[in-house]
């Protein structure tokens, strides 16, 4: 158990820990950050997806006839918060390539620090999936709590967030504002700057995965 009670998971496997230490280096190139980014995700899909929509069906071994877990199709909805959500997506697809995905565009004011909406598409009868934020960067938390905000008003209950790299503010504001959500993060780091960026961190992961400025 962790400080933060039971709806936030840590990872804490040294399989993540070693592809983080990659990631947060300032000479890993964008197409190796990408590809890290998608692994971490791809190693965070096992725990956050354990307990997915399931039903028991039949199937024909060479062998014999057996009764197998399946996934429910069409239970579950994946929603990158744009852009560096993006890179997310195919680190769940290599695992559960049937998930749907919706898209929530947000951007923070470099003043404020508050987020704005410009975009958001989702799939139809998202209020009855299982809806989970992808957003590599939890700082401040504003732009989760937002889309969060988003997908509540649009009727959806079970709602989770994976974030590969977190500060304690931004944890902490989505449990204040959000108790029902579970969140489930690589590694919590030590604060945020004066300027909203985590510390340690890894810079601007949109930036560093696009190869943006």
């Amino acid at each position: 158990m962790n400080d933060y009670g039971e709806n936030v998971t840590i990872f804490n496997h040294p399989l993540v820990m070693h592809k983080i230490a990659m990631l947060r280096d300032i000479n890993t190139p964008s197409k190796m950050f990408r590809e890290l980014i998608s692994e971490i995700t791809a190693l965070m899909t096992f725990e956050c997806f354990k307990d997915v929509p399931t039903y028991e069906t039949e199937i024909e071994t060479p062998m014999e006839k057996c009764m197998q877990i399946m996934v429910k199709e069409k239970s579950v909805a994946i929603i990158p918060i744009l852009r560096a959500g993006l890179g997310m997506v195919n680190g769940v697809h290599m695992l559960f390539p049937t998930a749907y995905v919706g898209h929530i565009g947000l951007y923070r004011d470099e003043q404020t620090l508050e987020p704005h909406q410009y975009y958001c598409k989702l799939p139809i009868g998202i209020e009855e999936k299982l809806c989970v934020l992808l957003d590599p960067m939890l700082a401040t938390g504003g732009s989760v709590v937002a889309a969060i905000d988003v997908l509540k008003k649009k009727g959806c209950t079970n709602i989770r967030l994976m974030s590969i790299i977190a500060a304690p503010e931004g944890i902490k504001k989505v449990l204040e504002k959000h108790q029902d959500v579970k969140i489930f993060i690589a590694a919590c780091d030590r604060e945020l700057n004066k300027n909203g960026y985590i510390l340690p961190g890894l810079g601007d992961a949109g930036d560093r995965m696009f190869g943006t400025k």
